[in-house]
């Protein structure tokens, strides 16, 4: 796809296609299969940073793009890592040629026929925190549009899984008020407590326990008992 007019609207329709989405995993899997298309490669995939530098596994075309991640999430180094620490897109000519990261990587990625590769990030929240990855089985596929593209890619993406990542975390925090209204209101009707008292009873099996107070509610909700 090059940049005209027609790109333009077809980036369009496809930042409307993502707002329609609901959930992290079904926004993920349409930048994916959108990647594919516009940028003509054989294998796309989205990789979400957690906590503590744990890589998500969230939308792959080809499993074998697994096994890569987990060799440099061993080896702690090579081009995934390298985009998220410089958080800048990384393009790989020929994968073949490589000498920045281990041998060990270079035979990995070259065994699954992959001979280019183009990481790039998502910035959420001013950071790198995700990575949208292309990769194609000829040597030099990505040009100058392709990277463009894949730049344009990336910002809708990245707005679009910020937007899901807010929509789930509204969702729970609604859903863990509900059931702790609920548990309240077991509480209050088989102990005749106030709403008050109720909460406090909840918030001290919480604490002692070591509990979420969610899923404190959870269980007695669903049991009709206080956890012991």
């Amino acid at each position: 796809m090059s940049l005209d007019q027609s790109s333009a609207e077809t980036f369009g329709q496809f930042a409307l296609d993502l707002h329609d989405l609901e959930g992290v995993e079904e926004t993920v899997e349409a930048v994916v299969q959108f990647a594919r298309q516009a940028v003509r490669c054989k294998h796309a995939s989205v990789v979400l940073v957690a906590q503590k530098r744990r890589l998500e596994l969230m939308a792959l075309t080809d499993p074998k793009l697994a096994d890569l991640y987990q060799q440099q999430i061993e080896a702690g180094s090579g081009p995934l890592l390298t985009a998220i620490d410089q958080e800048n897109v990384l393009v790989i000519p020929d994968t073949a040629a490589e000498t920045r990261w281990s041998p060990g990587w270079v035979e990995e990625v070259t065994s699954a026929g992959i001979r280019s590769a183009m990481h790039v990030p998502l910035m959420l929240a001013g950071h790198a925190q995700a990575v949208l990855s292309l990769y194609s089985d000829q040597p030099g596929a990505f040009e100058t549009d392709d990277v463009a593209i894949a730049h344009i890619l990336a910002q809708h993406a990245s707005v679009a899984i910020a937007s899901a990542r807010h929509d789930a975390s509204m969702a729970q925090a609604i859903d863990a008020r509900r059931l702790v209204g609920q548990a309240m209101g077991i509480l209050m009707e088989r102990y005749d407590l106030d709403g008050d008292r109720a909460f406090e009873v909840l918030k001290r099996y919480s604490q002692d326990t070591n509990r979420k107070l969610r899923d404190v509610a959870q269980e007695l909700v669903d049991t009709r008992k206080l956890p012991r």
